[in-house]
């Protein structure tokens, strides 16, 4: 709760956050680890490391809410801005997505305007619902929450076009939404007029690499008006490289013994799992 609120008023208050994309208990805790006070946990990374698929639709609000619980709480001073895609449908299911997201502990969430089953936001053939029903949705998610921190979504610019997206951040903004996301502006020069069409209030740039949006550094991104920046998936395609690279070598010569360089030991993932911790905890209670 207390990182939550933390969270909340860091964003409120316009400061930097710079969130990494994690999926698990142990990608928070390097991601603590690393120095980062505030995380992303990403539809994208869940679907693709807990189920095996593509971020089209297949992860559901009971599957995301799961993961949730088994993180939010793994770092107590790190807050966690969970996914909710869409909210998994109309009002009423958005508001079910807020309970479990506040049970769950999470800082915040995001919620999205496209078309159920969505799409990664850099990838093509999206579509966006009517304004009137995600701005329902929108509605939903922020009168019923505690102090969870709403980021609005849309879609629009790759779907209609960039006009359009704007006009919906616009409408999100009046309906009292605590920050404005449009997903994947192809150009400096279109980050530049959604700043300029959207002032006073947090903005969100999402850097995916190789994808749509070109890739700036906070303090860029800063100067033209970016203050919440999610980098979700740079951890999961540097674990992917390095994964298939360490079973190659494994596959190849058929142990990694001359390549301990690039493994972490068995003693430091103890550490980063607390394990001396846990062991005085079990030495309390001889049996």
């Amino acid at each position: 709760m207390a990182s939550r609120a933390c969270c909340a008023r860091r964003l409120a208050a316009g400061d930097r956050v710079l969130m990494p994309g994690v999926w698990d208990a142990l990608s928070v805790k390097l991601a603590a680890e690393a120095g980062f006070s505030t995380v992303f946990l990403s539809g994208y990374c869940v679907s693709a490391t807990q189920l095996g698929l593509p971020d089209v639709g297949y992860l559901t609000q009971a599957e995301m809410a799961a993961v949730a619980r088994r993180v939010c709480g793994v770092e107590p001073a790190t807050a966690v801005v969970v996914d909710a895609d869409t909210g998994y449908g109309n009002p009423l299911n958005v508001v079910r997505t807020v309970e479990l997201w506040e049970q769950a502990g999470a800082a915040g969430l995001f919620l999205e305007d496209q078309v159920w089953p969505k799409r990664c936001g850099h990838l093509a053939g999206k579509q966006v619902v009517p304004r009137t029903e995600w701005l329902a949705n929108l509605r939903a998610s922020f009168d019923h929450r505690t102090d969870l921190h709403v980021t609005a979504r849309t879609d629009a610019r790759a779907a209609v076009g960039l006009h359009e997206a704007l006009e919906r951040a616009r409408m999100a903004r009046d309906c009292g939404v605590d920050a404005l996301f449009i997903e994947a502006p192809e150009s400096i020069g279109e980050l530049e007029a959604v700043a300029s069409a959207l002032p006073g209030i947090t903005l969100v740039a999402n850097m995916v690499e190789t994808g749509r949006t070109p890739l700036l550094t906070p303090s860029e991104l800063g100067e033209l008006g970016f203050t919440l920046i999610v980098s979700p998936l740079s951890a999961l395609f540097a674990m992917v490289k390095a994964i298939r690279g360490a079973l190659a070598t494994l596959r190849d010569t058929g142990t990694l013994r001359d390549h301990l360089d690039g493994l972490v030991s068995f003693e430091d993932l103890g550490r980063i799992l607390e394990l001396d911790r846990h062991l005085r905890v079990g030495e309390t209670y001889p049996s």
